[in-house]
């Protein structure tokens, strides 16, 4: 449990509009570490900007996030995620090292949570097993990974990290695998994105495939064989400070995917929703 000063509140990432959807919107558990062991202020104006960001664009897409912060010193009941028509997990500290293998001191380590790894991984599973509607961002898409049998690369070299000091990510270009969900969604062979990983898929889980790769031959993207919607991103398209264009695209195909398997609640009549 961090005990630093410096610590994240719920409120600061509030979406706008979200008491304005409609009734029937489809719901995500957004799963996100508001306050991982070691938080800086750096890594604060991170999470915060990413984190609300991602909640609005989930939003401005129709859906209505429930936020779910594994880092809470009561970790909310895995119901409320099962409740939910999908899962969106984000980013945040590196990955417990026991969870991939590692061995040794790993370079740049920061942010380990154990328990919030656990937790996590208990979410992605229990979402793979019911085919929902997953999306994994930075950390999630490394969970992700682990959860499909896949393991680490416990350093990477700093051309995928963004600025040490100012909360900023560096662009970096992706080549998108050609006839991928992902490169239908962004409608292109190339694309720049926005980086910020010092740890990355070593071992892709058999389960998954490669969508994209950086110049360096890094694994950017995966998805998923044998579900029906299920993308990890290394990169941050909820990085206010990149493309809206690719954040409108992964967010509203997301959203139109909540839509279609949305469950209506107990005496919902969906067609009326």
């Amino acid at each position: 449990m961090n005990r630093s000063a410096v610590r994240l509140h719920e409120h600061e990432v509030t979406p706008v509009g979200l008491w304005a959807l409609r009734a029937g919107a489809p719901t995500v558990a957004v799963v996100v570490s508001l306050n991982f062991p070691g938080l800086t202020p750096r890594h604060r104006d991170l999470v915060r900007r990413y984190t609300r960001t991602a909640l609005q664009a989930l939003v401005d897409a129709g859906a209505r996030p429930v936020l779910v912060d594994s880092s809470a010193a009561a970790l909310p009941d895995p119901a409320v995620a099962a409740a939910a028509d999908g899962l969106l997990v984000l980013g945040g500290g590196d990955v417990d090292p026991a969870l991939h293998g590692a061995e040794g001191p790993v370079p740049g380590q920061y942010g380990v949570d154990p328990r919030a790894d656990r937790y996590t991984l208990e979410l992605l599973t229990a979402c793979l097993d019911r085919d929902a509607p997953l999306l994994a961002v930075g950390r999630g898409a490394q969970l992700l990974n682990i959860a499909c049998g896949g393991t680490l690369v416990p350093g990477l070299g700093p051309g995928h990290q963004g600025h040490p000091e100012r909360a900023e990510a560096r662009e970096e270009e992706v080549v998108l695998a050609p006839g991928s969900r992902l490169a239908g969604l962004l409608g292109a062979g190339r694309a720049t994105v926005r980086s910020d990983h010092h740890q990355g898929l070593a071992v892709v889980g058999p389960d998954l495939r490669v969508a994209a790769v950086a110049g360096d031959g890094t694994v950017e993207a995966v998805e998923h064989r044998h579900r029906t919607w299920v993308l990890g991103l290394q990169w941050h398209p909820e990085d206010s400070h990149g493309p809206c264009a690719h954040r409108r695209a992964l967010f509203g195909a997301f959203g139109a995917q909540l839509a279609a398997g949305r469950r209506p609640a107990a005496g919902e009549d969906l067609l009326a929703a």
